[in-house]
């Protein structure tokens, strides 16, 4: 339709002829009869709209079809605006629900985050007590110990050791929950960092029989980091991978220059361990969540090990990328800023 063709009145009146009817200007069989002629006149190649089917036909004359025609369309245009006005009147009320409904669940969030606090802390303090007096135990320092005695306190101490980690874990969430969570940057020599971990837990993937390669390139300047969280985000990620590795397997960490911007380090963990769904991978960084639910799952934790590590990566303005494959094994990788020296 070209800019200068005219718009009739009556193609904005839908089924104009219910409406004629309606308002008592046209009967049942009139409208009958104009349609019929509508459509002969289409069959002939001559084109009708019923307006004017309704004039040629004479039952209507065309300043009373005018007049009916744009009193139907003021009674549109006004219950399109009552419709409109009632349509915000709604927006209004669900914008003003979220907004309260947001401020509910930021409450909750922040009683969960308090609570979990207040819990972890009063948890360190008898654990402490019982850490202290197991190593007095271990070291025979109360007494000689025998063989049986010697191996169920070794049980005891690694069970202490993985109680702590775990109220360790709960508390830097509810820290980072409560916007609380510092990060103290300064160089760092992250071959010094993979070298340590590895060492730490070196223990761990031997008793899972699964095998823990390190890669990492030489000569590497030294990065923008917390050392101490990036330490914590190292091991998480490699005590995560060996979980989930069965025995046999292998478990790689490999640093290096990003290929695709100098001023960029990146670090990488992968393993051949049972992987992933895809359309499952953004659960893993949701707090207090297993991918495995059930009350018999196999692999224990808080739920809370990726989703710190998620929160460490992006507070050092970073971000991370997982790959994953059913039974092939999962990627973790992030870039970390090399340090600028003057």
């Amino acid at each position: 339709m070209s800019a200068n063709t005219l718009i009739s009145p009556e193609v904005l009146v839908p089924r104009l002829g219910e409406q004629l009817v309606k308002m008592g200007l046209l009967t049942e069989e009139q409208l009958k009869q104009a349609l019929e002629y509508q459509r002969k006149c289409f069959a002939e190649g001559q084109r009708r709209l019923l307006g004017q089917a309704i004039v040629e036909l004479g039952f209507l004359d065309r300043p009373t079809l005018d007049r009916a025609v744009t009193d139907q369309i003021l009674r549109l245009r006004a219950a399109l605006e009552d419709a409109n006005r009632n349509l915000e009147l709604r927006v209004q009320q669900r914008t003003m629900e979220l907004e309260e409904a947001l401020r509910r669940l930021s409450e909750i969030n922040q009683l969960k985050a308090n609570f979990v606090a207040n819990v972890s802390h009063e948890l360190r303090t008898p654990l402490t007590h019982i850490r202290g007096y197991l190593d007095l135990l271990y070291t025979e320092s109360l007494g000689e110990l025998n063989v049986d005695q010697k191996k169920a306190l070794d049980v005891s101490l690694r069970s202490s050791l993985r109680l702590q980690s775990l109220i360790d874990d709960l508390i830097l969430f509810s820290q980072a929950s409560r916007g609380e969570m510092t990060l103290t940057f300064s160089p760092v020599d992250v071959s010094k960092v993979v070298e340590d971990v590895v060492a730490r837990l070196k223990s761990r993937f031997e008793s899972n029989q699964v095998a823990l390669e390190a890669s990492v390139e030489p000569n590497l300047p030294l990065i923008q980091a917390d050392q101490e969280k990036l330490n914590w985000v190292i091991a998480q990620l490699l005590d995560n991978a060996v979980k989930f590795t069965r025995p046999g397997g292998r478990v790689s960490i490999t640093v290096a220059r990003d290929t695709a911007n100098n001023n960029m380090v990146i670090i990488t963990v992968a393993d051949t361990g049972i992987g992933i769904l895809q359309e499952r991978l953004s659960e893993i960084f949701e707090p207090f969540h297993q991918l495995d639910g059930s009350p018999t799952r196999r692999y224990g934790g808080t739920g809370l090990g990726l989703t710190l590590v998620l929160q460490i990566i992006e507070a050092h303005g970073s971000m991370i990328d997982v790959r994953s494959e059913i039974n092939k094994g999962t990627t973790v990788s992030f870039p970390l800023l090399i340090t600028k020296v003057e």
